[in-house]
């Protein structure tokens, strides 16, 4: 009797913490609860691949900078609140958002459909094109120049999702019908220069930024391929609406206050405003 008094105590208290743990997993993965702890601690953590010039980057000094950084500096100092950067292995950002590591995707994140499902969006703040870029000499200026080429691409990019979704583009004539997978751009944009690809899926933000800056933009060829343009935009967790809300206010703020075209001048050489 002893003994099945003692193992329904044991199987009580265990269905009590699991409810407990239950109960704190929504809650931490709803991130209702976000927006207040972040304007407690005045610090909100942002996740980015630090290597995707000119949007969040290592400069020569190791400093994180970037267009993204100095938006998302100048939309946190709105509610004095100290923007911090982590680098993030970028084919991991929508685990590191999930699991709390960070509190936002800021890095040239695109909005794409399948996105959507894992992530809450803030309002477009910038706009892209995915391009290829190839080295002068090979003579490949189109599309159907690729074929039966070795194509490269960041994984885990939205570019890479493109290729797979729009396979009449490149997917269906490309090498092994796939792409050589890169963890940053940095290393692709080697692999390309040195002819181990034929041809690089990339942003053009970092194609016209990195080659400008590199002085070989006469070397290559950037051109588009007829994929959709994009809209960059902030990911947060789907639970916190107030955490999008004060941001997308902020954007709103900057551009009337002329702050947006200031930092877009500085990185992309013109006052751009906020897509509509």
């Amino acid at each position: 009797m002893k003994l099945k008094k003692i193992v329904l105590g044991m199987a009580a208290v265990l269905a009590l913490v699991t409810l407990t743990l239950t109960a704190c997993g929504k809650e931490e993965a709803s991130g209702d609860d976000s927006w207040k702890t972040i304007e407690k601690d005045k610090k909100v953590t942002i996740g980015l691949d630090d290597t995707f010039v000119p949007m969040g980057f290592k400069d020569e000094d190791g400093k994180i900078v970037g267009f993204d950084v100095d938006l998302a500096k100048e939309v946190f100092k709105e509610y004095d609140i100290e923007a911090e950067f982590q680098p993030i292995d970028w084919s991991m950002k929508e685990s590191e958002l999930a699991n709390g590591t960070i509190d936002l995707i800021w890095n040239g994140y695109t909005v794409t459909k399948s996105r959507e499902k894992k992530v809450l969006f803030s309002d477009a703040y910038a706009q892209n094109e995915q391009v290829l870029v190839t080295k002068k000499d090979s003579n490949i200026t189109e599309a159907e120049g690729m074929k039966d080429k070795v194509l490269g691409a960041q994984e885990g990019s939205s570019g890479y999702e493109a290729f797979n979704n729009q396979t009449e583009i490149l997917k269906d004539i490309v090498k092994e019908n796939d792409a050589t997978l890169y963890a940053s751009f940095n290393e692709a944009m080697i692999d390309l220069e040195n002819g181990r690809i034929d041809g690089l899926l990339i942003d053009k933000v970092y194609a016209d930024y990195y080659l400008k800056q590199a002085g070989k933009l006469d070397a290559f060829n950037i051109f588009s391929v007829g994929f959709k343009n994009e809209d960059f935009a902030v990911g947060a967790r789907k639970g916190d609406k107030e955490l999008v809300e004060k941001i997308n206010s902020a954007f709103k703020d900057l551009q009337e206050n002329g702050k947006y075209g200031e930092i877009s001048k500085k990185w992309f050489g013109e006052e751009l405003t906020l897509p509509k």
